[in-house]
């Protein structure tokens, strides 16, 4: 993995960069599809100018980044470090909460995993995180699977989470992942 001034991170196959108003097209593209939002707890995009909201009102936090092929440059997901006040998982400033979504095309290309880890690398060696939570809802299998292949191990469930974008109510599973278990993981 390798960062520079402007907070790209470069993997083998990915670019992990900054949102602009440039990607509304692309973010549009992938997630206007109900397969990607819905397992995730969010409803599909409806148009290009509620992808500039997005990307605007939701995807500016301070490690929220586009997932880019490194040919391309092009916006094909996002994945952040959510840290806190913008996480419910965690109030502690050495904790944070890792989210990610993927456009349906790209699925099973191991994308998410590669990003996951180069963030999960800047966790703990440059922002001081000790302990990093992950959820999924009950029946998203895949993003079951990036945890258990990023080593989170199981916390717990809680049978009634609130999911307010979609009005519903859900069975959601959390995990976590230390900054010991990580190191452990590497060697």
């Amino acid at each position: 993995m390798r960062e520079n001034e402007t907070c790209q991170i470069a993997t083998e196959r990915l670019i992990l960069r900054r949102w602009t108003q440039e990607d509304a097209e692309s973010l549009f593209t992938y997630a206007q599809n109900p397969n990607v939002g819905l397992i995730a707890g969010w409803p599909p995009v409806q148009n290009i100018e509620q992808s500039r909201e997005v990307i605007t009102n939701v995807f500016g936090g301070a490690e929220c980044y586009a997932i880019c092929e490194k040919e391309n440059n092009r916006a094909i997901g996002a994945i952040e470090l959510k840290l806190n006040g913008h996480t419910d998982m965690t109030e502690s400033d050495d904790e944070c909460e890792l989210g990610y979504w993927l456009g349906e095309p790209f699925w099973g290309r191991g994308y998410v995993p590669e990003a996951a880890n180069a963030l999960l690398q800047r966790a703990f060696e440059k922002l001081g995180m000790e302990t990093i939570w992950c959820g999924y809802y009950d029946g998203n299998e895949k993003s079951k699977r990036v945890q258990q292949k990023l080593g989170f191990r199981y916390h717990h469930t809680c049978n009634q989470v609130s999911v307010p974008l979609l009005n519903e109510i859900r069975i959601g599973h959390t995990n976590i992942l230390t900054k010991e278990d990580w190191a452990n993981r590497l060697r």
